[in-house]
């Protein structure tokens, strides 16, 4: 017997999908945390040496690797991979469909 599952096609952003306002931005602070979160896993940092290199105390740290993205802009994000010794390009381009808005997009070397 086959049970009949409801499901909906995703937008390639569960922000979008969830309805969350700026989505886009949602997506990309979502990408440069996680990014974050990988390099200090990489680099074998506790949360209190993370804050030290981030320049911030600990249960900021805490709140990020648990997504609680609330307090942290994209900028500061961004410092945050520089203050971890990653440099950040910014790419602006035409987009690539003719109509509309553009998107943001994180991709890591």
């Amino acid at each position: 017997m086959k049970r009949k599952t409801d499901h909906a096609v995703s937008s390639g952003n569960v922000f979008k999908d969830l309805g969350v306002s700026a989505p886009e931005e949602a997506l990309a602070k979502a990408e440069l945390t996680a990014k974050i979160a990988e390099i200090i896993d990489s680099r074998k940092l506790t949360q209190a040496e993370a804050a030290e290199v981030l320049g911030v105390d600990q249960p900021k740290v805490s709140a990020l690797l648990r997504g609680r993205l609330g307090g942290f802009s994209t900028d500061r994000l961004l410092r945050f991979l520089t203050a971890l010794g990653r440099d950040v390009d910014i790419v602006i381009r035409p987009r690539r469909a003719a109509k509309g808005q553009g998107h943001v997009h994180v991709v890591s070397a």
